[in-house]
């Protein structure tokens, strides 16, 4: 074969590499997700739909999110009542649960364990409460901190409005399903942000709220000698804690599922999630 013949076929196998290259079918781009996304109900679940709701956005900037917090029964209630696609919820809404009857035509989608925690004033000197120590003060039983180990101090007892999932799963968890009672020093509050800022500002005061609400000003008890953490959740040595689901009329379409999806991800629920001290479904399996 002449020096000519050789180019050639050089020249045409090189053609023939590159057409092949420049004839790869393309990647097929992923569809931008767009709507509108309104979310209700638990304010327990509040800080972490919120985060969520901005992490979220940032990768699909054509949706737009809500999030507000009341109570875990306004979430069910505004899913059905068509002025939300997802309501948050501090246990599973199809199901009766704290005196409630469940919600048919809704779908629970498991999204967090919520750890609570007894919260008091930080001037409140007792460390520790046994269960039996909390029904006595949730009941009335106990007015005064020296009745429990504490200082000669009042006691006002700061309890969360009926329909409130942290209610329901503290009164089950902490107390035994005991009855509350009011007394003399009583109040009740619409939600955690209340909650909190209720218990800061009132001397002798005690409630109870999940972890992410709890910061400086406030004091965490242990429950039974126990440390209210998630690790101590985890191992089964901690039990006041409930189950966080977004509910939805029916299975989720376009942006709501694809917005319980991201909160259901491995990336959100071992990242975010885990740093605002909730902690992962699959934890809990």
């Amino acid at each position: 074969m002449n020096w000519f013949k050789k180019l050639s076929l050089v020249t045409l196998t090189s053609a023939m590499v590159l057409g092949s290259v420049s004839f790869a079918p393309a990647q097929k781009a992923e569809a931008a997700v767009s709507g509108k996304i309104s979310i209700m109900g638990s304010s327990a679940l509040l800080p972490l739909s919120k985060q969520a709701a901005i992490e979220f956005k940032k990768k699909n900037p054509k949706v737009s999110i809500t999030a507000s917090g009341s109570s875990s029964i306004a979430g069910p209630q505004s899913v059905r009542k068509g002025i939300a696609q997802i309501g948050a919820c501090d246990w599973d809404a199809t199901k009766s649960k704290g005196g409630f009857s469940g919600f048919s035509g809704l779908v629970a989608h498991k999204v967090a364990i919520i750890p609570f925690a007894t919260i008091v004033h930080p001037g409140v000197s007792v460390d520790s409460l046994t269960k039996s120590q909390l029904q006595g003060i949730f009941s009335g039983k106990y007015t005064n901190w020296k009745q429990v180990g504490g200082k000669d101090l009042e006691i006002t007892v700061v309890n969360r409005a009926f329909g409130s999932g942290t209610r329901v799963n503290y009164q089950e968890k902490a107390l035994g399903n005991a009855s509350f009672k009011k007394t003399k020093n009583y109040v009740e509050v619409k939600s955690s942000g209340d909650m909190a800022t209720k218990v800061k500002s009132t001397p002798g005061s005690i409630g109870y709220i999940d972890l992410v609400y709890v910061k400086s000003g406030l004091k965490a008890l242990k429950f039974n000698g126990v440390s209210p953490t998630t690790s101590n959740v985890i191992s089964g040595k901690y039990p006041v804690y409930g189950t966080g689901y977004y509910m939805t009329k029916g299975q989720p379409t376009g942006a709501t599922k694809e917005f319980i999806k991201y909160v259901q991800s491995a990336k959100f629920q071992n990242g975010t999630l885990k740093k605002m001290k909730f902690i992962p479904i699959s934890a809990m399996r």
